[in-house]
């Protein structure tokens, strides 16, 4: 079966979130299934573009309405993803620094899509499925149904994935005119209230339509920012596949990134070492428990509730608790963040910003990670945290309600149930009575780190999901 999977993100080429490491790895996963899933995303002014081997596969001319320019499609010439990966260069709109946050963002994921789809226009076999996934791809499943250029396409089975349903993408009826050439009487199926939104629109066009966890599913009928009725009505062609992790990139036994790698049986001793070498570099003290959150700091991820949450944290404990924080988003959130380090010094540090190998230390090296979200369709954060011998602290929503079971119901995290100031304060006193406990501890550890949250599971669900 030969899949195309369409992504604004795709790690290691560009991530800003869990997008960028589900499409690095869904992919890998499908082909050690025996089949052929390709990648296909915008190309960026990206590190990754510079320092590896491509070859133009496809050199065209493309346009958005009146706008006419040059696509051409770069294939990465080795293969070393694991999966065949294409870039999309279209000359002043995919050719920037960042993935989103640009005014004409509409203009540059548009041009995107439609050059996809005159490219594989163009080609002399037919893929056995369109993968889309959130709505930067959502307008794809429309034109290859109802634009009069895509009618060979039209047989093409396209799935789509909700990665987050807060965000879709909309933009005014007055760019209508950049779509291709399309039936009139079917401009309703790109509408959702008095926007064209590419979110809605790829719920009710595509073949099928998949949530990155079975709550969020749920979740939606009554929390998806405006589409709860129309996702209620497409139920019947929804399904929850819960998210996976690449146990290859996230593995603390090779992890060339740690400062001593482990297993489930030397945890122990491998935790005290890599904790040891970060809080070294953060001035914390390594006999203390090390709570970390990893994340944007943005509303959504209960970030705007962590400056209040760590002030109270470090004033009540008296010193002898540890905080650090690895992230970026708001700045007045960042700043507040900041301001910690004056008053905690010691106790308390911050990384504002985005750092891989980072990341990687702090899951082998924090005692538990906290997870405050208000909304968290899957999260992943929490399955690396597991994998690395790390506790969970989270919030009982969407995919942490269905990976995360509290140590009180005979489980290995600690869960909540509101994102408050009051909740997580009580959330992290019952992790300091914990990790008194050092047997408990080492026993919690060695069983999380052998839990199968690999995408071999989840790839094989799609590729069930695909064929029916």
């Amino acid at each position: 079966m030969e899949i195309i999977h369409l992504s604004a993100e795709c790690y290691p080429v560009a991530k800003v979130g869990g997008l960028g490491d589900v499409v690095g790895a869904l992919p890998k996963y499908q082909n050690k299934l025996g089949h052929f899933a390709k990648v296909v995303m915008p190309a960026y002014n990206v590190p990754f573009l510079q320092e590896n081997d491509f070859e133009v596969v496809y050199d065209a001319w493309g346009n958005l309405g009146e706008r006419s320019y040059p696509v051409r499609v770069l294939r990465e010439k080795t293969n070393k993803l694991g999966f065949d990966l294409y870039l999309v260069y279209i000359e002043g709109l995919t050719d920037r620094d960042k993935v989103y946050g640009y005014d004409d963002d509409t203009e540059r994921f548009l041009a995107y899509q439609i050059a996809v789809l005159d490219w594989i226009n163009q080609w002399e076999h037919r893929p056995d499925v369109i993968h889309c996934h959130d709505h930067h791809t959502g307008l794809v499943p429309f034109m290859t149904a109802n634009c009069e250029r895509y009618k060979s396409l039209r047989d093409i089975p396209t799935v789509f994935t909700i990665h987050n349903a807060q965000y879709q993408g909309q933009f005014g009826w007055d760019k209508l005119y950049y779509l291709p050439a399309l039936d009139l009487w079917k401009a309703g199926l790109l509408g959702w209230e008095e926007d064209i939104n590419p979110l809605a629109s790829a719920i009710k066009c595509a073949w099928r339509v998949t949530t990155v966890s079975p709550t969020y599913l749920d979740e939606l009928s009554y929390q998806a920012n405006g589409l709860e009725g129309l996702l209620a009505s497409e139920r019947g062609k929804s399904a929850g596949i819960l998210n996976g992790i690449d146990f290859e990139v996230w593995d603390p036994k090779t992890d060339p990134m740690l400062e001593k790698t482990y297993t489930s049986r030397t945890v122990e001793s491998g935790k005290k070492t890599n904790k040891a070498a970060l809080c070294d570099v953060f001035n914390l003290d390594p006999t203390k428990p090390l709570f970390t959150f990893i994340g944007r700091l943005v509303g959504e991820k209960g970030a705007d509730l962590l400056p209040d949450i760590f002030h109270n944290a470090l004033a009540h404990s008296r010193g002898n608790i540890n905080i650090l924080v690895l992230g970026s988003g708001d700045r007045m959130i960042e700043g507040k963040l900041e301001e910690l380090k004056n008053w905690f010094p010691g106790n308390y540090n911050a990384y504002i910003g985005y750092n891989e190998k980072l990341s990687h230390q702090i899951y082998a090296g924090a005692d538990f990670l906290l997870m405050p979200s208000r909304v968290e369709p899957c999260g992943l954060n929490q399955m690396y945290a597991l994998r690395y011998g790390t506790i969970p602290i989270v919030r009982r929503i969407g995919g942490l309600k269905d990976t995360v079971v509290d140590i009180g119901d005979g489980g290995f995290g600690i869960c909540h149930d509101q994102t408050s100031v009051w909740d997580v304060g009580q959330a992290m006193g019952r992790a300091y009575e914990l990790y008194q406990n050092k047997k408990r501890i080492k026993d919690i550890l060695k069983y999380t780190m052998q839990l199968d949250h690999s995408w071999d599971r989840a790839a094989q669900q799609y590729i069930d999901l695909y064929q029916i």
